[in-house]
């Protein structure tokens, strides 16, 4: 055992199945999945013809959502098609980096070899999660570029063999679009983990001041980077069906 601020960066394993190992950070994913799927079906099974407050305020989110990536996309069957992905990442990553400060998430834990093990961790402080997010969101973006303009036609904004100066922007282009991969993930890992750390260092040095307020903000912030996300995710789709000027 050791006093003071300990940050681990990387998520703890508590055991394995069949060889696979158990984090931390995805016991807490498959809790949140439990908790959405356990909510949307106890929520679809209490809908009503004429809805409560409750129902007409969720159907109001969702209608302005689905009105908004119609606009974004300039198609409503585009974007029907799209909204459930985006909205899946706007709940799963909001509701992740809200149950965080929670009790019991990081606290509560097991003793092994003098180390205490938490048993929850949020996953968007565990880059392995952040990553996998990430890269459902961009293969899911390539694939809807390609299925819209055609394998050749997509490829043509990246390989440009026309001019020196096409080609060094495609280039530049097809960089910039891998980068996605690195941006999405480290985005979103480095503001909910830098804003975790900054709780524990208050927690340690003025545990009676800055803990509270610091935790409401960094709860808006987990709302504003579920957003962020989920925006990031509709706009690069919305490039990736947009057609060449060449």
């Amino acid at each position: 055992m050791h006093e003071g601020i300990t940050v681990v960066l990387k998520a703890e394993q508590l055991g394995s199945v069949f060889g696979f190992p158990i984090t931390n950070s995805l016991l807490m994913a498959w809790v949140v999945m439990v908790f959405l799927i356990g909510g949307a079906y106890f929520f679809g099974r209490s809908l009503k013809m004429v809805p409560g407050k409750l129902q007409a305020g969720v159907e109001w989110t969702f209608e302005g959502a689905l009105a908004y990536m119609t606009e974004v996309l300039e198609s409503e069957v585009l974007a029907r098609r799209f909204f459930p992905l985006v909205a899946s990442i706007f709940l799963f990553v909001a509701v992740i980096n809200e149950i965080e400060f929670f009790p019991g998430v990081g606290s509560l834990g097991l003793w092994h070899a003098s180390e205490f093990l938490p048993i929850l961790r949020a996953p968007t402080t565990d880059l392995n999660f952040t990553l996998a997010l990430a890269m459902i969101a961009f293969f899911t973006i390539e694939i809807t570029g390609i299925a819209t303009l055609g394998f050749f036609k997509y490829a043509r904004k990246y390989v440009n063999l026309k001019s020196p100066i096409g080609f060094a922007v495609g280039l530049i282009e097809l960089v910039s679009n891998l980068g996605r991969l690195v941006s999405f993930s480290f985005r979103l890992f480095g503001n909910i983990f830098a804003g975790e750390v900054l709780v524990l260092v208050a927690i340690y040095f003025m545990p009676y001041v800055l803990p509270a307020p610091l935790m409401g903000f960094e709860m808006f912030i987990g709302l504003v980077q579920a957003l962020v996300f989920a925006m990031l995710t509709l706009f690069f789709i919305k490039l990736a069906i947009a057609e060449t000027a060449h």
